[in-house]
């Protein structure tokens, strides 16, 4: 359940599980850093079945830390095509269709896509969506899921797309650091979460750095100059974005 307090900071996205990216202390003294700005929560996002048993091992271990299982499009390998996980995550992601890169497989991506939509249906958990170069597919695939929640992880697409999800899907959209040194549009605050993408993406000021989940103040400060808004409804919003879609 969503908690009374809503002053802290969420990272709906990251990978500090991943030891191919942090060392088991860094990602100890990242959590420590974390909660000294603020950041109280992380969800720590599952790219395959072993890497998502990691990211539930990691946030076992720590509170304020929790799990995503999902299967990304890139890996496109066979999934469960339903039925009931045995220990429930607060999500189903990252997973999605990607066709940023050549040689890509849109008929294996779609094919996992919809099983671990039927996946989060079966276990009735929201989704984190990773969605690149590919909204032409995506938006039909979903709207045969029509009970589906969930985010639009990282959103880099156009004007159109972004008004296609708002208008057309209850989706909220993720903002990194992304945006601190893009063109990209912004969504209305009501829609937004704040994530890090750890160890991408780092924000302005910390661009070039390894990203870390102490870094969501610094989106939440460009979110507030850019929407025009006091830093502390930002936090307020996405804060309680965050937890109503995860339920934690």
């Amino acid at each position: 359940m969503p908690s009374e307090r809503s002053d802290f900071l969420i990272d709906s996205h990251c990978h500090l599980h991943d030891r191919e990216f942090f060392s088991e202390k860094q990602a100890e003294e990242m959590l420590v850093r974390a909660r000294e700005v603020g950041v109280e929560k992380i969800i720590c996002i599952g790219t395959d079945p072993e890497d998502s048993e990691n990211a539930k091992d990691f946030a076992e271990k720590h509170e304020g830390v929790y799990w995503t299982y999902g299967v990304h499009p890139e890996n496109c390998i066979q999934a469960p095509a339903g039925g009931r996980l045995t220990t429930l995550p607060v999500a189903i992601g990252e997973v999605g269709l990607d066709y940023h890169s050549e040689g890509y497989d849109r008929e294996g991506q779609i094919r996992l896509f919809e099983q671990m939509l039927q996946l989060a249906v079966d276990n009735d958990l929201p989704v984190a969506f990773h969605v690149r170069g590919a909204f032409n597919d995506f938006f039909p695939v979903v709207a045969n899921f029509p009970d589906v929640c969930g985010v639009v992880h990282s959103f880099t697409d156009s004007k159109k797309v972004l008004r296609k999800i708002l208008e057309t899907t209850d989706f909220y959209v993720g903002v990194n650091g992304l945006a601190t040194y893009s063109t990209l549009p912004t969504p209305p605050i009501e829609r937004i979460l704040l994530e890090t993408d750890a160890p991408f993406l780092a924000p302005v000021p910390f661009r070039g750095q390894i990203n870390e989940p102490a870094f969501v103040p610094e989106i939440a400060k460009w979110l507030a100059q850019k929407l025009e808004l006091p830093v502390k409804d930002v936090i307020k919003t996405t804060t309680q974005n965050t937890e109503t879609l995860f339920r934690l």
